[in-house]
């Protein structure tokens, strides 16, 4: 195993103080890039631990904040967060550019070699910065078929990998079908894997915490999902010394 350095970087975003965690590669020279994004219970080790096996493959990754530090347990309350966040596309881009500002400062990274990937809120914040026209080299979105504002998907320039679980009640076919026809009208060259009886947030192993309905673990597709975006990176962002 190659040796990974990590440490935790502050900045300013949607009013709040983020605190996001940084995990380098082994090696002194320039490397692609990935931010990391989590969903709306927000930052926690899942997604750290997700940079560091991204920083063991060759990558730089920032696995960035969305609430201010604040992980949320009370499902009401993300929602009180959420909802609105993922109502405005702006602020969902200003969280993602102070994410992306922190992450090309980094010495280590090569500014122009850099995808986005992101579950839940963090997919939708990955999405719209293909919206907003940032030059990334690939978008990963695991329960996030966000639709955007009409016609700002002909701005993504990159590939666009998304998926989903089947029987996931927050991203249901109909929703599923409107994404993948923004995507198709827009020209976008994009991918979206239906994990088979699959759950919303089916990628997350469980927490010590009540479960919502229609949100679920599942082991298997939580591998293949995660095969599934190396591979997109291993495609669109290849490390090379």
């Amino acid at each position: 195993m190659t040796t990974v350095t990590t440490r935790t970087v502050e900045y300013p975003a949607d009013g709040l103080t983020m605190i996001g965690h940084l995990a380098l590669p082994a090696g002194v020279g320039r490397r692609p890039a990935v931010l990391v994004g989590p969903e709306g219970t927000g930052l926690n080790d899942f997604q750290r631990r997700r940079a560091d096996a991204l920083a063991e493959l060759g990558y730089v990754a920032l696995a960035f904040d969305i609430h201010g530090g604040r992980w949320f347990t009370d499902p009401e309350e993300m929602l009180a967060r959420c909802m609105p966040l993922l109502a405005d596309p702006d602020r969902m881009r200003d969280i993602g550019h102070a994410a992306l500002d922190v992450l090309r400062a980094e010495p280590r990274t090569d500014p122009d070699r850099i995808a986005a990937v992101g579950y839940g809120t963090g997919g939708a914040i990955a999405l719209e910065l293909g919206r907003d026209g940032v030059d990334l080299r690939a978008i990963g979105t695991i329960n996030a078929l966000t639709t955007g504002r009409p016609g700002e998907a002909a701005r993504i320039r990159c590939p666009v990998w998304a998926g989903v679980g089947s029987e996931d009640p927050i991203m249901p076919p109909a929703q599923r079908d409107a994404f993948t026809a923004e995507m198709q009208d827009a020209g976008v060259d994009w991918r979206l894997v239906v994990y088979g009886g699959a759950l919303h947030a089916f990628h997350h192993p469980p927490v010590d915490q009540a479960t919502p309905p229609g949100v679920g673990y599942h082991p298997r597709h939580a591998q293949r999902a995660w095969r599934d975006v190396v591979d997109l990176l291993t495609e669109c962002l290849p490390v090379t010394e």
